[in-house]
């Protein structure tokens, strides 16, 4: 992997949504040729569709359907369906959610046979794909199903910020409810190794919310840190372990004391969400930590209000594939870096004799 270029997977996303329309952006700069090689999981026939409305953007692939055969020095679209399918920009419908997730299944069986590398997911919307064939609310719960991890940690990140979440998209009226002490560890734990392994910090130091305004005020606003957060954090410390907390959540991304810590772990979604967003600006990315496998997303959602329109902002999709490729060679240098680690052995101090020599 070091010295070969990674194989990256692609989803396209909804179809009527940004997602395609940022892929092309992305891989119309030939340069990330010289980094990877991309596998769009999609139909030629969605792609010109888009690329004909990006017609200041100049943009070739080469179709493939035998991903043994793929192309080293282009944009390889591998076809996941052949029949024509109503495109509608900025529209929520049964089909753009249908092939949306064809193109995830595809992509994910081919990530699991060992024909990619990593993998690279278009946003798709919860309406039109929480079906029979997907009961899932996301990406972050399929690939934990799909890859049979006992559990996975939604991470969000850009340069020095992370970002990760206990809940994720559940409503609110139910967080209080799933937050609890062994949760917390749980994710704790994802996230300490994730910095290890992934961002190759070897000791990491970890900042935790709290749930309620002012992370309870001493259990005078809620309960939940004193029966679950605080105890978690202070197991923790016991085991020397770098975590501290919690905090509230209104102070602590106000003051900027996010930036004295490796990593933030929030309660719920928007807690995390709504500060990460507002200061990484467009180029945060999403990660699942916990998977024996690499898989990043742009950070935002399907923006139907601007598809279709050539307006949408293809940085947070640019960086997720820059991620992912950053994510693999961090994985294989770590371990290589411990495979075959040095044993401690026990060294007996010097003994000076009477004549002044040195015995061992």
């Amino acid at each position: 992997m070091i010295n070969e270029k990674p194989v990256i997977g692609i989803t396209t996303g909804d179809l009527n949504g940004i997602g395609p329309e940022v892929i092309i952006k992305t891989l119309a700069d030939t340069r990330i040729l010289d980094l990877c090689v991309p596998v769009v999981f999609s139909s030629n026939k969605v792609i010109n569709f888009y690329r004909k409305t990006l017609a200041e953007t100049p943009f070739t692939f080469y179709n493939t359907k035998d991903l043994s055969q793929l192309n080293q020095k282009q944009v390889n679209i591998f076809n996941c369906w052949e029949e024509e399918v109503p495109i509608q920009p900025g529209a929520l419908t049964d089909s753009g959610g249908k092939y949306a997730i064809r193109s995830l299944m595809v992509a994910t069986q081919c990530l699991k046979d060992g024909q990619l590398d990593a993998i690279v997911t278009a946003p798709i919307h919860k309406s039109n794909t929480q079906v029979p064939d997907f009961p899932y609310t996301g990406h972050t719960p399929f690939f934990k199903d799909k890859f049979g991890a006992k559990d996975v940690l939604m991470l969000l990140y850009n340069n020095g910020l992370r970002v990760a979440l206990v809940t994720e998209h559940i409503p609110i009226s139910k967080v209080a409810a799933t937050i609890t002490k062994e949760l917390i560890l749980s994710k704790l734990a994802l996230l300490r190794e994730s910095l290890i392994k992934d961002f190759g910090i070897d000791k990491p130091k970890i900042a935790v919310l709290g749930l309620n305004p002012h992370a309870g005020d001493n259990g005078q606003i809620g309960n939940e840190e004193q029966q679950h957060i605080k105890p978690a954090i202070e197991e923790l410390q016991q085991k020397k372990q770098l975590v501290y907390g919690p905090y509230s959540a209104d102070a602590f991304f106000a003051r900027g004391s996010y930036s004295e810590f490796d990593a933030v772990l929030a309660m719920y979604h928007d807690q995390g969400l709504v500060a990460f967003k507002t200061l990484a600006q467009g180029e945060g990315i999403n990660y699942t930590a916990g998977l024996p496998v690499v898989r990043t997303s742009p950070d935002h959602g399907t923006a139907f209000d601007i598809a279709g329109r050539g307006i949408a902002d293809e940085s947070s999709f640019r960086e997720a594939i820059f991620q992912a490729i950053d994510l693999l060679r961090q994985r294989e240098e770590y371990a290589t870096n411990t495979a075959n680690p040095l044993r401690r052995g026990r060294i007996d101090k010097e003994k000076p004799t009477e004549a002044g020599k040195v015995e061992l």
